[in-house]
């Protein structure tokens, strides 16, 4: 019976439906040009009722992101796939929206159907693909032709089907990319959150709690229409699932009208306005209850909420002018971050339209305009707090006792933010190198080469704030470490030149054949005092050159002396201002507008270290001309010159077949620290989850030498190291080397995992050259 059902929906259906089938292998143009789609209502038709239909009009696809706007009914969509070669085929298809309440694939091969299930009303295990998005896997038998319906229904929210399909490669590389996205995306919005809310903590201004809830509302929602909320906290669909796109929404909506209330003042400077602030609270509680009641009404708040979303953002860009109009100065970045909003929204609907290409840029516009919203916002919110503080110097005792709390607020938040901002950069910095070390494609390396120099440029200022609680507590103190000067500067060197070429300068490194092979001290504040300053002279630099000069002078054997000397064609510095130029936030002193970035505390971090050095800086500056920086840093010299020839890279060629164990939780980290390696022909790897994983790795086997994360669940590296130096596990295990590998970069940390018997540390992002000298250090001995 079945047999003859088939048979006859191949006649049945209307004339218009192509017999053309896909090869994705061999076809140029897009898939959803060989499919088509029909509405069907309310009606809930099974696969063999749809085939022998002849009612059914179907309607193909215009776009590869079609929309059909915000409804209940049910859809379902047709094509053909081909597979002409004489393997099977593996293909994923990635279509509807990931909060689709329910899609089901239907493939029909030989007259065999087989059904695969995904959407966000169904518990997660039961998808087809263990996804946060509607995937499914397809499998094409050799030489055959297959058909294929799928069938959508949602709750009222938007349908789009777009008809992607990918290979097995393609799909994890889109999937890997999108996961890097969402990670910096998330990353962004997760920390401002976090901060916003503890200075509400200090400071008691409602306008930075309401800001820190409208960052996590935006977040949740985003979270939500990309299926991570079914996915981590509600696997098992249901209830509060169903709700939860329309609840952050409203949330969103929510908060976003109360922070905009609060910055703006808006019950003072426009009570007319204040008023539809409090009739749009009105309404968002009556959607919530619509949202509650019943699922017909629910249905139809989809729309009111993008209604109500609309007129929140009408209400507010109209206080904006008017307040303005008023001559009421109103933060600029707090109007360009309204902006981005706005434009981010209107990408994001017109995309579900279908008025926009379904490319990476329009699809994620809405994420783009939030991530840049929230950037601008806060940084409107860091002039509202400059703004507070000098509103507030006027109570001595008040103030004194804010201060307390937000010191022991940074206090708190420094001990714990190195690990968490310098972890994710750890990963993104590693495949970043990685990727540009194998890829070969100019444009793809372009691409890499942004997002390594903006996490860099993000590790330095992370650097920069936690360096500065340090010289503010008194507790930054050097290292001594052997290293060969010139061999580090021509690595950061290389870095400059490529800046160079990207802003059109000239570039001029000069060096000193006489510079000593190996001199004693802290390598990683030797370059930070050149990289910063290296640095101020490319942000302030637009045309003309750049000049890097360093020579050395030996005062005895054991001593000697650099004298560096860096120099710009750039803007210049005021004399008013060089006097100040080593005070910290001293670029909020200068009126650039904020064109040239940084926080303003690079120069009174080196004038800090050149004093630890016992070294001195001089600079001297002509506005409109260029700056000139002079450093003398003594050194102590370990050897002058290098007596036997030996390529850095063949230091461990005979000791390849180490045996190392990576002790490390973060999985990309893992990932990143395992290339590493076996970039340097390590291949002899293993890696435990956790401390205690560690430990029992070292029962079962031997290794000559274990890489230490410090924050792990289960057991951490300190209590790991400690059993393991304590003897527990033997006298041999006893003696192994151990080097951290941390994101915690706080003094105090490097100091105690020495203490407990660890041998070395290494900061993240891990340095690939770093990591291959500290393990030949401690395994060719």
């Amino acid at each position: 019976m079945k047999l003859l059902l088939i048979l006859i929906s191949l006649f049945a259906n209307d004339i218009n439906y192509t017999d053309t089938y896909y090869n994705p292998e061999l076809n140029q143009d897009d898939l959803f040009q060989y499919a088509s789609y029909t509405n069907v209502g309310k009606q809930t038709l099974n696969i063999n009722e749809v085939l022998i239909s002849n009612d059914l009009i179907y309607t193909p696809l215009k776009s590869d992101n079609e929309s059909v706007g915000f409804t209940s009914d049910y859809y379902w969509v047709r094509f053909k796939l081909e597979n002409t070669s004489a393997e099977s085929k593996i293909y994923y298809l990635n279509t509807a929206r990931p909060v689709t309440d329910f899609a089901t694939l239907y493939q029909i091969t030989n007259n065999n159907i087989k059904s695969f299930k995904s959407g966000d009303e169904i518990r997660f295990e039961e998808k087809q693909v263990k996804h946060r998005s509607t995937i499914f896997k397809i499998i094409l038998p050799p030489n055959s032709k297959n058909q294929f319906y799928l069938n959508l229904k949602s709750d009222g929210e938007t349908i789009n089907i777009p008809l992607n399909i990918y290979n097995e490669n393609e799909f994890w590389k889109y999937n890997y990319n999108q996961q890097l996205f969402f990670g910096l995306f998330y990353g962004i919005l997760l920390l401002a959150g976090i901060i916003y809310l503890f200075f509400y903590k200090s400071l008691k201004e409602k306008t930075f709690l309401f800001y820190g809830f409208y960052v996590f509302s935006i977040a949740s929602l985003q979270a939500a229409l990309d299926g991570l909320i079914f996915q981590y906290i509600f696997p098992n669909g249901g209830y509060f699932n169903t709700k939860a796109v329309l609840i952050t929404a409203l949330f969103s909506n929510l908060f976003l009208l109360k922070y905009c209330e609060y910055f703006l003042k808006i019950k003072v400077e426009f009570p007319l306005a204040y008023k539809g602030f409090r009739i749009l609270y009105f309404i968002i509680a009556g959607l919530f209850v619509m949202v509650l009641i019943s699922p017909q009404t629910m249905e139809h708040a989809y729309p009111l909420s993008n209604l109500n979303g609309l007129l929140s953002l009408i209400l507010i860009i109209v206080s904006l002018f008017y307040i303005q109009y008023k001559g009421v100065k109103i933060d600029r970045y707090f109007s360009i971050g309204i902006f981005f909003l706005v434009i981010g929204l209107m990408g994001f609907v017109m995309n579900n339209l279908s008025l926009l290409p379904n490319n990476f840029y329009v699809v994620n516009s809405a994420k783009f305009g939030a991530g840049f919203e929230v950037i601008f916002l806060s940084l409107s919110m860091t002039n509202l707090i400059k703004k507070l503080r000098l509103e507030k110097e006027k109570s001595q005792e008040f103030a004194l006792i804010k201060s307390e709390e937000i010191s022991q607020l940074k206090t708190y938040f420094m001990s714990n933010i190195s690990h968490e901002l310098r972890t994710p950069i750890n990963a993104i910095m590693g495949i970043a190198e990685l990727q540009l070390n194998d890829e070969q494609n100019k444009e793809t390396r372009k691409q890499f080469e942004i997002i390594k120099n903006a996490s860099l440029s993000l590790l330095s200022n992370v650097n920069d704030i936690l360096d500065f609680e340090l010289i503010e507590k008194n507790e930054l103190i050097l290292k001594k470490e052997t290293f060969n000067p010139e061999t580090v500067l021509s690595q950061i060197n290389n870095n400059w030149k490529i800046e160079a070429e990207n802003k059109g300068l000239i570039y001029n490194y000069t060096i000193d054949n006489q510079l000593p092979y190996l001199i004693s001290g802290d390598t990683e504040r030797f370059l930070q005092i050149i990289n910063n300053v290296v640095s101020n002279a490319f942000k302030y630099t637009k045309e003309g050159s750049i000049q890097f000069k360093i020579t050395s002078k030996i005062e005895s054997n054991e001593s000697g002396v650099f004298d560096i000397v860096i120099s710009d064609t750039g803007i210049g510095i005021d004399n008013k201002i060089l006097n100040n130029i080593y005070d910290s936030f001293s670029q909020m002193r200068l009126n650039h507008k904020r064109q040239f970035g940084g926080i303003g505390l690079g120069l009174s971090i080196v004038k800090h270290l050149v004093k630890l050095f016992n070294g001195t800086i001089n600079i001297k500056s002509e506005l409109g001309v260029g700056t000139q920086v002079n450093i003398k840093l003594p050194f102590e010299i370990v050897q002058i010159k290098q007596h036997i020839t030996a390529d850095a890279t063949l230091l461990n060629t005979n000791n390849k077949d180490l045996k190392i164990l990576i002790v490390e939780d973060n999985k990309m980290n893992q990932m990143v620290i395992r290339k590493i390696l076996q970039s340097f022909n390590y291949t002899n790897l293993v890696i435990a989850n956790n401390g205690n994983e560690g430990l029992e790795c070292l029962k079962k086997e031997s290794f000559d030498i274990i890489l230490m994360d410090l924050q792990m669940p289960v057991m951490d590296g300190y209590e790991a190291t400690k059993i393991i130096r304590n003897g527990d596990l033997g006298e041999l295990i006893k003696s192994i080397p151990i080097i951290a590998v941390t994101a915690d970069a706080m003094q105090k940390t490097r100091e105690y995992v020495l203490e407990i018997g660890m041998n070395d540390y290494i900061n993240k992002p891990i340095n690939k050259a770093t990591l291959y000298e500290k393990i030949n250090l401690y395994t060719c001995a």
